[in-house]
């Protein structure tokens, strides 16, 4: 199957502005933004963050492994967080109802994009595993934990709390709207972390090929997909690479609705707001979609499709 061929470089965000391979690159725009957003304020924790960030996923903080999947890897992890802070400059743009987050939540929704899935990571003892994948369902606990440790570690305890609370807006091991949160505020900030999460990684240029060639592998040693899959709380199971393409129209149909526009009340749109009228992450997912049903359609169909 051949699969859409990708229109600005694989390493370049939704606006082709920003290299989301480079954590350099992405913490420069994200201060830009923040900064903008909230002038006065000290942001100097953003250079911690990111170091720190880089360091784990190279295999260069103590006592964890490299990143050893593809797909929730770090060029991920930096989309999402360049992401959070558009939405979050959007937001205060237009805070509407819930008021203003404030430049505390801000910086504590950036540590949390950061570290949203440090959950796959392994650490150093453990041999059991040969892949982080296989920690595919129960990952965001261990982002909690991960974020319970390491924020205290170094002189970030005061937004621990927050962290550990709204990095589960990124996974589905728990319902969102049963999450418990210190307030609406603190709500919203997990409804535009959990949003950044989803438009981060369907907009991605390259996100057809990354569903077929890497995420169906995680979710095979996950236990989400092949012979041996069990149930998820979502109630799927793929059985093959080709499958998993099948149901991706209807998982970005689903996402959307019940998902974005949904659970995290339709916060997507402050990405709009950041880009001054145009929310580039729609278009490209939009684009995404388009591009895989054409191609489907021009191959005979060879399972069921089922939703994701």
């Amino acid at each position: 199957m051949q699969l859409p061929q990708p229109d600005r470089p694989a390493h370049m965000d939704v606006s082709n502005t920003v290299d989301v391979t480079d954590a350099g690159a992405v913490e420069t725009e994200v201060r830009a933004i923040l900064e903008g957003r909230y002038p006065g304020f000290d942001f100097s924790p953003l250079q911690l963050l990111f170091r720190d960030f880089a360091a784990l996923y190279a295999g260069e903080f103590p006592g964890f492994r490299a990143c050893d999947i593809k797909y929730h890897d770090a060029q991920h992890v930096l989309d999402v967080t360049l992401a959070m802070a558009r939405l979050l400059d959007g937001h205060e743009h237009r805070p509407e109802a819930v008021g203003s987050l404030g430049p505390e939540l801000a910086l504590a929704g950036v540590a949390a994009a950061l570290f949203h899935d440090s959950g796959y990571i392994r650490r150093t003892r453990d041999t059991r595993n040969k892949n982080g994948a296989v920690y595919t369902r129960i990952h965001v606990s261990r982002s909690e934990r991960f974020l319970s440790e390491y924020l205290p570690a170094v002189g970030l305890q005061h937004m621990a709390g927050t962290c550990r609370r709204i990095v589960h807006f990124t996974g589905y091991e728990r319902d969102t709207q049963m999450l418990p949160v210190a307030d609406e505020r603190e709500r919203r900030l997990g409804a535009l972390l959990g949003t950044a999460d989803l438009i981060a990684q369907m907009a991605d240029v390259n996100y057809v090929t990354k569903c077929r060639d890497h995420l169906y592998e995680e979710f095979e040693i996950g236990g989400l997909a092949g012979e041996g899959a069990r149930e998820h709380r979502t109630g799927k199971i793929y059985r093959s690479p080709t499958q998993l393409l099948e149901s991706t129209p209807d998982f970005i149909r689903d996402a959307i609705d019940l998902r974005l526009e949904g659970e995290f009340d339709g916060v997507h749109r402050y990405a709009a707001t950041h880009f001054g009228g145009r929310n580039l992450y729609l278009d490209a997912i939009f684009e995404n979609r388009r591009r895989l049903q054409q191609l489907l359609a021009s191959f005979p169909s060879a399972v069921v499709a089922v939703h994701r």
